[in-house]
């Protein structure tokens, strides 16, 4: 299988994770922080939404000469997300859709100016800068949920609101 192909993969099912986290997110609480230097709750959860375009099609480049700026614009409704998440794993399927396997595995690097920040396999960069970093945000946002009183849903097994894994109530045994 081809590298990109399983990324995608991966990409399309962890998607339907993070679309069951941000249907979650309540409208009345996007300016919410659990700390000052915290995102609050509407940059996180757009940070989440569009994640995989803009990092797919950063990876999709040679790389870059300047790191991105990192400003965190807020979800100004949570009817935004839901939109937003699909935009962005539309550009991140036609990005990765241009990769082949000899693409994928040729160095992507990060500079500031003359230093070189980083450089890594394209494939790499995706994974860990498109998919974990995805993830690591995701789980933030669940205990963000959990902070809010808002039932979290099950992610990679039950949560404390949620046993996908559970027999239905009133199931023949």
């Amino acid at each position: 299988m081809a590298i990109i192909e399983t990324l995608l993969q991966e990409l399309e099912q962890e998607a339907q994770t993070t679309r069951r986290v941000l249907e979650r997110v309540p409208n009345a609480s996007l300016g919410w922080k659990p700390h000052q230097k915290s995102m609050s709750l509407g940059q996180l959860a757009l940070h989440i939404a569009t994640v995989p375009g803009a990092v797919a099609e950063m990876a999709a480049g040679p790389g870059l000469d300047m790191p991105p700026a990192f400003v965190q614009p807020s979800a100004q409704t949570s009817a935004e997300l839901l939109p937003a998440l699909e935009q962005s794993l539309v550009k991140a399927r036609a990005a990765l859709g241009g990769i082949d396997d000899r693409r994928a595995l040729e160095p992507w690097t990060l500079k500031r100016g003359d230093q070189v920040l980083m450089t890594m396999p394209r494939a790499a960069v995706l994974r860990t800068i498109m998919l974990n970093h995805w993830y690591h945000h995701r789980g933030q946002l669940s205990v963000y949920l959990r902070e809010l009183d808002v039932p979290v849903p099950s992610i990679y097994g039950p949560s404390a609101d949620e046993n996908p894994f559970a027999e239905p109530v009133g199931a023949a045994v």
